[in-house]
């Protein structure tokens, strides 16, 4: 199993205290939501849609990153997330990235990482600009290190452009041949393949941009997506009745409609 059990108690538990905490803590925000109240006529639904929401934002990116963690530390001989990537990048180095943005922006290029990655270390890198830049989660076996992004399912064009150069700029830092890479939780149009408008390019989606299984089986093996899937149902069975219950509770401030 791609999961062992004190993994997957300690994933169990990450999530536990995340709900416990949701459902003692959790007041409507918004005590009026007019437009959605009049279509939906039913006051417990916008209910749940407000909890649901706010549950979401809870189960964010950091909840993903100590997950990611937990599974890939008996993978990797280091697994860290929140981990600053400190160096110096020339400015040979920096127009060396900007040109390849500048290139995929206006499309008289296609992005490539082995080849950005070969201009990128060709470049005179003595001296230049001392920088800190964070990676979501830091991975090293061996010699091979690995610097991860990880970002919400559905990023604006602005979120891929901003990574992308993040990619670039961790080679620029470590001055050496690295793996950077943009990871993406789930896949919101699954069983379609991931295709995002606001992509656009701006990847070498083989070789930068890791989708649900992809990211998951990539730290932990081949069925890790499948067995975290498994974790998260189980535990949302353990609290289902507490959550209808919350929801129904939640309800009773009844909205105008």
């Amino acid at each position: 199993m791609p999961i062992n059990t004190n993994q997957a108690n300690e994933i169990k538990e990450l999530l536990r205290e995340k709900i416990k905490d949701k459902l003692k803590t959790y007041e409507r925000e918004t005590s009026s939501m007019p437009f959605l109240a009049k279509l939906m006529q039913d006051t417990e639904k916008v209910a749940a849609y407000s909890f649901i929401h706010s549950l979401a934002t809870t189960l964010g990116m950091s909840m993903y990153e100590q997950i990611a963690e937990i599974i890939a530390k008996p993978h990797f001989d280091i697994a860290k997330v929140g981990y600053d990537v400190e160096g110096n990048i020339s400015s040979e180095e920096n127009t060396a990235i900007v040109s390849i943005m500048q290139g995929i922006k206006n499309k008289s290029r296609t992005a490539n990482k082995d080849k950005e990655v070969a201009e990128i270390l060709k470049c005179e890198n003595s001296n230049g600009t001392n920088l800190k830049i964070r990676a979501d989660l830091f991975l090293k076996r061996g010699n091979d290190e690995f610097y991860i992004e990880i970002k919400t399912a559905k990023p604006n064009i602005d979120v891929f452009n901003k990574s992308k150069q993040k990619l670039l700029e961790w080679v620029a830092l470590r001055k050496k041949k690295i793996t950077t890479l943009l990871a993406i939780p789930y896949n919101p149009y699954h069983p379609e393949p991931y295709t995002r408008f606001t992509l656009q390019g701006v990847l070498d989606e083989e070789k930068e941009l890791y989708v649900a299984d992809k990211f998951w089986d990539f730290l932990g093996g081949k069925n890790t997506y499948k067995e975290l899937l498994i974790i998260f149902d189980e535990v949302g069975k353990e609290f289902k009745s507490q959550i209808q219950a919350k929801i129904k509770d939640v309800a009773k401030e009844k909205m105008e409609i």
